[in-house]
């Protein structure tokens, strides 16, 4: 019997229609989401893209996809699932949960958009989450004692601190001083766009509760330190190394935090009216030594620019996120850009604002989309991170209100 003839598929264009976040807040028994849910902070941000859209009625959602990168849990139970039941959305929407460390929003959305290109999906959402507070990264986990036994890694890669000092290592030029000046950057930047109300467009405000203290409400970002100087950084500590570079001031914190997005082929955005943020051009992975893991976005980067017949050139926005400072300047000096170029991390980065793991991704992508809205003269921008056990991921974007030819 003959094989049934299937029509051909054209790939569909993927657009990024919007996204949100929760604040970040310090992970920690003080930290502000001390007592609030994991899964809640994700109910959220999904709850704010559907209030900020009512064009996009809720059974049109054919997809939840919400990353952590310790599930476990208040952040386990596939929470892409119990988190779209939790928000509202109907029951014959669907969902899953997904981990690839600090880039699981990054995956989230990459892997969405391969079923909307695919015409699996019209629309979808995706995002992360990351309640390192009442989860610390490695809780829970049984790393095969072959790893170091067999020398398949060294013994710093389960460490991310210490993979930092092995990429000041292994680019010693980049001085501490250099990391530090850096990191004072990044806070400068980050206050810079909180004052003039561009952080505030990504956030929706949390209800939190605690013990000690009653009912409180997250409106902004708890980690930033406006006022920060070089001076000020150069007499913290190296927990990870005596006499090293790395420590709490050049380098995120540990967060917690939610993020989420709708993607959606770009004729469907059009026909349900719902804007279009940014046009996805192409996306990479790609693996490096896990000890020096914070070079992944090299790699990742040439990656995609290859396949997408790019060159770094055209790219007129970076977000790159700010696992380590050191991380940053690998990167830069690799493609020749300098310290302060304005088009990296215009808004600062995740020095500042924080890094909650998973949720991360998103949240370089909501900005890129907001910079995208502002600036007209520019056409590709790419979101750029690094990931542990020695991974880089990189999306190209383009911007729909370019004015070029």
């Amino acid at each position: 019997m003959a094989a049934p003839a299937i029509a051909g598929r054209a790939v569909r264009d993927v657009v990024f229609v919007d996204g949100v976040r929760t604040p970040f807040g310090k992970a920690g028994p003080k930290g502000m989401y001390a007592e609030t849910r994991a899964d809640d902070l994700v109910v959220k941000v999904i709850r704010e893209l559907l209030r900020r859209h009512p064009e996009l009625p809720p059974e049109r959602v054919d997809e939840v996809a919400i990353a952590a990168t310790t599930q476990i849990g208040d952040q386990g139970l596939t929470i892409g699932r119990t988190a779209a039941l939790l928000a509202g959305l109907p029951r014959s929407v669907p969902g899953y949960s997904i981990d690839r460390m600090c880039a699981g929003a990054m995956t989230a959305v990459t892997s969405v958009a391969g079923g909307i290109a695919f015409g699996a999906y019209d629309v979808a959402i995706a995002g992360g989450v990351e309640h390192m507070g009442r989860h610390p990264m490695g809780e829970g986990v049984d790393p095969n004692p072959r790893f170091l036994a067999d020398k398949i890694v060294d013994t710093s890669a389960l460490v991310m601190g210490q993979t930092a000092e092995n990429l000041h290592d292994r680019f010693p030029h980049i001085s501490k001083e250099r990391a530090d000046r850096y990191a004072a950057a990044s806070q400068a930047r980050y206050d810079e766009a909180h004052r003039a109300g561009k952080i505030a467009a990504d956030l929706v405000p949390v209800a939190t509760r605690s013990a000690e203290s009653g009912w409180g409400l997250a409106g902004a970002d708890e980690p930033p330190r406006p006022g920060t100087t070089v001076e000020t950084l150069a007499a913290l500590k190296t927990p990870f190394r005596p006499h090293g570079r790395v420590t709490a001031g050049n380098a995120a914190g540990l967060n917690d935090g939610a993020t989420a997005c709708v993607l959606a082929d770009e004729a469907t955005a059009r026909e349900l009216g719902l804007p279009v943020g940014m046009r996805l051009v192409g996306y990479a992975f790609a693996g490096v030594d896990p000890e020096v893991m914070g070079v992944g976005p090299v790699p990742a980067t040439e990656k995609a620019l290859e396949r997408t017949g790019l060159s770094i050139d055209d790219i007129g926005l970076f977000e790159v996120n700010e696992a380590f400072a050191v991380q940053v300047l690998a990167f830069l000096d690799h493609f020749g850009i300098s310290d302060d170029d304005p088009r990296v991390n215009p808004w600062g980065g995740a020095i500042a604002c924080g890094h909650p793991l998973a949720s991360s991704g998103v949240r370089l992508m909501t900005q890129l989309s907001r910079h995208f809205a502002e600036r007209p003269d520019v056409r590709y921008g790419i979101t750029t991170m690094c990931i542990g056990i020695g991974m880089g991921g990189t999306v190209i974007w383009e911007n729909p209100a370019w004015e070029g030819k």
